[in-house]
């Protein structure tokens, strides 16, 4: 009997359907994610421009990496990003989802309509907030002069273009950071409400002594996705700016896709990319100890 035949024999019938059912999975994770893993750390220590023969490199582009003040710059930007976008995501979503799990009228409404911009096309979303920013024609700075406000450059100053892509890119997501922290509320025991409207509590005492520090793990959970997803910024800058003016909204993604696919400069892009993983990683490990610590405390 074959070494083929032993092993078939071996495998039972239910055994064969479970491997069958994990090859789309083992396919997928081999097409797109082992291959690409592999392939950018080959990549880190070579020059390849797509169309030459990869060259060995060795460590120049650590090197290269080390002074490059324009990858600093982004990772400063990305940052800036974050320290901005991660707290006013958190109360603007905090504040509607606790409106919404009011007993109002339209509730199911006004949750399907904050929901709604999660659904849209990120694209879409850019090129709708780019008209409002516009400095003589846009929305917003109409309504300014309206109030007798002079109109501000949003999106072409390096002071606002930042901030006023945060504040798009928190409108954009607030959505389903709604819907997590109404699944923390609604698990929040009614009684303890109870117990302290008899005590004669006022709202402010109820939401700070209760409802803070019951839903404190979704919070936790809130602002380790929004990091997460705060450091994949591309979108925006990508369109709305294009990195501009002088590099102020230049992220750290969209720096590694000039790298790669403007110049291609390939292997430096790799090792870019390397290296914001590392990033990304150490900034999320520094949250989940901090989760952990709290969570025992």
């Amino acid at each position: 009997m074959s070494i083929v035949s032993n092993i078939k024999s071996k495998i039972s019938q239910g055994d064969r359907i479970g491997y069958l059912l994990i090859v789309p999975y083992a396919a997928h994770f081999s097409l797109f994610v082992a291959f690409p893993l592999i392939f950018c750390l080959i990549l880190v220590f070579h020059k390849w421009d797509i169309v030459s023969d990869m060259e060995w490199v060795g460590l120049n582009n650590f090197f290269h990496l080390i002074s490059d003040k324009l990858f600093f710059k982004s990772i400063f930007n990305t940052f800036t990003f974050l320290i901005i976008h991660i707290p006013l995501q958190i109360i603007i979503a905090l504040f509607l989802a606790e409106l919404l799990n009011q007993k109002i009228k339209f509730r199911g409404f006004f949750r399907a309509s904050y929901f709604l911009p999660v659904i849209v096309s990120g694209v879409v979303v850019t090129i709708l907030w780019d008209q409002l920013y516009a400095q003589d024609t846009g929305v917003i700075n109409l309504f300014m002069a309206k109030l007798g406000l002079p109109k501000l450059p949003w999106l072409t100053s390096p002071k606002l273009a930042m901030p006023s892509i945060a504040v798009m890119a928190t409108w954009k997501n607030v959505g389903i950071y709604v819907v997590l922290f109404l699944v923390g509320l609604q698990s929040v025991p009614r009684h303890l409400y109870e117990a302290a409207e008899l005590e004669g509590a006022s709202h402010w005492y109820k939401f700070t002594r209760i409802t803070l520090p019951m839903i404190n793990p979704t919070v936790f959970l809130v602002v380790i996705l929004s990091t997460i997803n705060g450091f994949s910024l591309f979108i925006e800058p990508y369109i709305m700016t294009g990195g501009g003016p002088m590099n102020s909204t230049l992220s750290a993604v969209l720096y590694i896709y000039n790298q790669g696919f403007y110049f291609y400069h390939m292997g430096y892009a790799a090792t870019l990319g390397f290296c914001f993983a590392l990033i990304v990683m150490i900034v999320v490990l520094i949250q989940r100890k901090f989760v952990e610590k709290e969570s025992v405390a």
